[in-house]
């Protein structure tokens, strides 16, 4: 958390050290990053980024906290937009999140490179950090879905889509993070024609 020094000073300085932030974890993630790039960057000694947050991991979760809630208030703006339909309200979803990636590139590779699976400590307290925030997120798109259809549990069937979108979603990143350059338009058509296939599946059912 910022201290009360960082939060006393004028919104142009706290943009500055955000955007400061951004940009190295954006092209460095935490482990590789340098706090001597953000000060520069930022106009600040080293000493003044750390009377403002405790240690880096602080200041990394400050800039990783505003990121996904700009990503969060910008698809809650649009969600009654979606469709009502399970499977259509999902593709609908990912289309809506790509948009806001192909925008602000840079905020999303953060986003990217703090959720692809790792051995570190750092990816560890991002899932404790994060993890019942995006099931909130996940209930909350799905809520009003139409069930009229539904042959099973509400909840259960749910519960089964956020472990399979969970999956997809984790080995996707870890695709995209081998690449050396990540193109969000490219990868959003590549995502949600992989993810339309198994909602189908899904739709349709496995046996014949």
């Amino acid at each position: 958390m910022p201290t009360s020094l960082f939060l006393g000073l004028n919104s142009q300085k706290q943009q500055n050290i955000l955007t400061a932030g951004i940009s190295e974890f954006a092209d460095y993630g935490y482990e590789n990053s340098s706090t001597n790039r953000i000060v520069k960057k930022a106009g600040i000694s080293k000493g003044s980024l750390f009377k403002y947050f405790s240690t880096k991991e602080d200041f990394y979760f400050y800039v990783l906290d505003e990121v996904t809630s700009e990503l969060i208030s910008n698809i809650e703006e649009k969600i009654n937009t979606l469709s009502p339909d399970l499977f259509q309200r999902i593709i609908e979803y990912s289309v809506l999140e790509f948009s806001w990636y192909i925008l602000y590139p840079e905020k999303s590779k953060i986003i990217v490179k703090a959720f692809t699976k790792s051995d570190t400590d750092i990816y560890r307290k991002t899932v404790l950090k994060y993890g019942n925030r995006e099931q909130d997120i996940y209930y909350y798109f799905l809520q009003d879905i139409d069930t009229s259809r539904f042959q099973w549990d509400r909840q259960k069937i749910i519960y089964m889509l956020k472990w399979i979108l969970k999956g997809f979603n984790e080995d996707f990143l870890i695709q995209i993070q081998k690449k050396q350059e990540i193109d969000f338009r490219e990868t959003e058509k590549e995502y949600v024609k992989k993810l339309s296939e198994y909602m189908e599946i899904l739709k349709v059912g496995i046996i014949k």
